[in-house]
């Protein structure tokens, strides 16, 4: 009973904070439960009036940032007649210039957009004023004019009919508002129904006051801001103690791309309409006006991007980062830097010859099988849920031979900003095979690279980005990936299992193979690891690394393993790649948190039930519900039903919660009606869904190895 009730708060994000009896009798009978608001100064006093004890405590409210007072901005109008203004002034201008140096070409084309753009939508002052509601129309207007008009009327006669009459305009006005309020919302949920991080800031935005930070944006904040994000790199440089000798294996590459292939106007419209249209502060255009008249643009453009891919010259205006500071979580103190992440955003220009390359580059590789196998992070057919049904599948192997299994959580500080840039080429030039051109524009690519600050109108003066991959871009991940190669090598010598996604790395081996201690081995591969780390700039962050051993569960009690300096990082769980891990496979973690965040958001989007028409609600179901429940489920095969029943729970309240059903109406018909599979099913469907993918190439090669088809003689 005490755990089912422990569940059952925790499921909806109540947290209990009195843990000393508050009864004569010696039990905790008294709870101070909590949501959204901290708990400080408990106190249990002496029984006086009764047998049970007062509670004394105190609320924490937090703190309302008021919006501080915004200055006259400057901004373009942009219309619909706009791009058809530019077109004309922009054919109108000079022709472009017929010599094919990557610089000037990119000067002129930057100064003729900038002259047509300030005579079309020329920079204008602009007071800061409250945004209106968005749904609110000419419609909604007018019926808010007949009430005033109704209402000055009754304050002037003063008369029961004229009060009448200014009521039946309010409701009138409220229903108005209501319709035009649940169509808009209709047609925004319906256009981004396969954007959940969309769909979560629209119905966020509905439900809740818009956060400000609580500092008033100028220069010296930008200054601020630059300074401490660019001492937060060199801190991290700075305390990485380089060693002397490489304990990965050298491969070298076999093959060789010395050269990109030129590129049409035509692939440059395909490309540009694949991309989506965000920029930054030092674009040229707006992502959107770019691609509304790039039909005047695309010959330019092309000869550009030729024109680097030929002579392996990136532009420098392509290689300017706008950083803004975006606050980690709400309800952080927005006065501590280190509360804030940088947002980084590139010219949209940048991202189109970037594009270019990244699809040649990642042809090459996929011809040569160069990545990395079990690499799963910025890689097509990979996802969190693959990787973690390999890990899981040799686990739970090795536990089933009975052996227990030790999992080991790596994790790096700062990874992608601290990848040196010569060690990156070199890599590049030796392990994938980069030679001539191709190396000289990837050279071009990682030098001369700055960072600016921008908030609202301020801009911080620029800095050098001296090392890391550029973050915000195409080319980032994959370089990242490439960085990581020798990595896989160490793992291999010391025969450790291993699994990559991005920066986060998990190694997992039997702790007795073969009647032999491997722990021993695997502390030698780790130091290795962070040997090879240290000489790569890459910082291995001790204290937050993760140990967690499987035991399979043997009648016979096992003698306890010396894991040596792991033992101070065992636990009895672990958060990997999102998914929480216990040492005996029964995932009531894991399945806590699902529903506590389900029942969450399902109490959130109980509020607008009534102002999206069913249809769209239920796109809101599957975004904020289904995709919980589904997320990595394939892992729950073999859960007690007890742990599935959790899930079928949630899943039951949103059916109900979509179709107005009553608390009490046999669910069942209804999961039917909607052609919901139940949880259960859900689960076993997903293992299908990787076997069919597994057998017909659509799953990673890690998947597909394991599966064997039985071919009868």
């Amino acid at each position: 009973m005490v755990k089912d009730f422990l569940n059952l708060i925790d499921s909806f994000n109540f947290t209990q904070w009195v843990f000393e009896p508050t009864h004569e009798g010696g039990h905790v009978l008294d709870l101070v439960l909590s949501f959204g608001l901290s708990i400080s100064h408990l106190m249990v006093g002496d029984a006086v009036f009764s047998d049970h004890k007062p509670v004394l405590f105190n609320i924490d409210m937090p703190s309302n940032f008021v919006k501080p007072c915004v200055s006259t901005r400057c901004h373009r109008v942009i219309s619909q007649q706009t791009a058809i203004r530019f077109s004309e002034l922009f054919e109108s201008k000079i022709p472009m210039p017929s010599f094919n140096d990557t610089e000037t070409l990119t000067a002129w084309l930057y100064s003729t957009c900038q002259s047509a753009l300030d005579e079309v939508a020329p920079m204008k002052p602009r007071k800061w004023r409250t945004k209106m509601e968005p749904w609110l129309n000419d419609r909604t207007r007018a019926a808010r004019r007949e009430c005033r008009k109704f209402e000055r009327k009754w304050k002037k006669d003063n008369l029961q009919v004229s009060f009448q009459v200014l009521k039946d305009s309010w409701h009138r006005h409220q229903l108005i508002v209501k319709d035009t309020k649940r169509e808009h919302l209709s047609n925004i949920i319906l256009l981004n129904r396969h954007k959940p991080r969309l769909l979560f800031h629209i119905v966020d935005s509905v439900l809740n006051v818009p956060h400000y930070t609580g500092f008033e944006p100028s220069l010296e904040v930008c200054e601020k801001f630059r300074v401490f994000f660019e001492d937060k790199v060199a801190g991290v440089r700075a305390n990485i103690m380089c060693s002397a000798s490489d304990p990965s294996v050298a491969v070298k590459c076999s093959t060789a791309l010395s050269q990109f292939e030129p590129v049409t106007l035509s692939l440059i419209h395909e490309t540009v309409g694949h991309l989506k249209a965000s920029g930054s502060a030092a674009d040229i255009l707006p992502p959107r006006l770019f691609k509304e008249v790039l039909p005047v643009l695309g010959i330019s453009i092309t000869a550009i991007i030729n024109s680097s891919l030929i002579t392996g010259v990136v532009p420098k205006p392509f290689k300017q980062a706008s950083l803004q500071p975006l606050i980690k979580k709400p309800g952080l103190d927005p006065f501590l830097l280190s509360n804030f992440r940088p947002i980084s955003k590139l010219p949209f220009m940048s991202k189109i010859l970037e594009k270019v390359v990244y699809n040649q580059l990642k042809a090459y590789l996929d011809v040569h099988n160069i990545l990395e196998d079990f690499q799963s992070g910025f890689k097509t057919l990979h996802s969190t849920e693959s990787a973690l049904l390999r890990v899981f599948n040799d686990i739970l192997l090795a536990t089933d031979a009975g052996d227990p299994v030790i999992l080991v959580l790596l994790d790096l500080t700062a990874a992608f900003d601290t990848v040196d840039h010569d060690v990156l080429l070199s890599r590049l030039e030796h392990y994938v095979g980069l030679k001539g051109t191709v190396l000289v524009w990837l050279r071009s690519y990682l030098t001369d690279r700055s960072f600016c600050v921008d908030i609202d109108d301020f801009r911080s003066s620029s800095a050098p980005l001296l090392c890391g991959v550029p973050q915000g871009s195409i080319l980032g991940p994959l370089l990242f990936s490439l960085y990581l190669l020798p990595l896989g090598s160490i793992f291999r010598k010391h025969n450790i299992a291993f699994h990559c996604y991005a920066d986060d790395t998990q190694i997992y081996v039997p702790l007795n193979r073969k009647g032999v201690n491997t722990v021993p081995i695997l502390l030698e591969c780790l130091d290795d690891i962070k040997t090879w780390m240290a000489l790569n700039f890459l910082n291995f962050n001790e204290r937050k690394t993760e140990v967690i051993i499987f035991d399979p569960g043997t009648t016979c009690k096992s003698t306890p393993v010396d894991l040596g300096p792991l033992s101070h990082y065992v636990k009895p769980f672990v958060t990997n790649l999102g998914f929480v891990m216990d040492s005996n496979f029964k995932l009531d973690k894991q399945i806590s948190a699902v529903v506590k965040t389900s029942f969450f958001h399902l109490r959130r989007l109980a509020k607008i039930r009534n102002i999206v028409p069913v249809d769209h609600f239920e796109i809101l179901i599957h975004a904020f519900i289904t995709t919980r429940l589904d997320y990595c489920n394939s892992l729950y095969v073999g859960v007690s039903q007890s742990s599935l029943s959790r899930l079928q729970l949630v899943q039951n309240a949103a059916a109900r919660l979509l179709t107005g059903s009553r608390k009490r109406e046999h669910v069942t018909p209804i999961l039917y009606s909607l052609h919901w599979l139940p949880v259960h099913f859900r689960v076993h469907f997903k293992i299908l869904l990787f076997v069919f993918k597994s057998l017909n190439g659509l799953a990673p090669s890690y998947l597909s190895e394991l599966l064997h088809i039985h071919c009868p003689p």
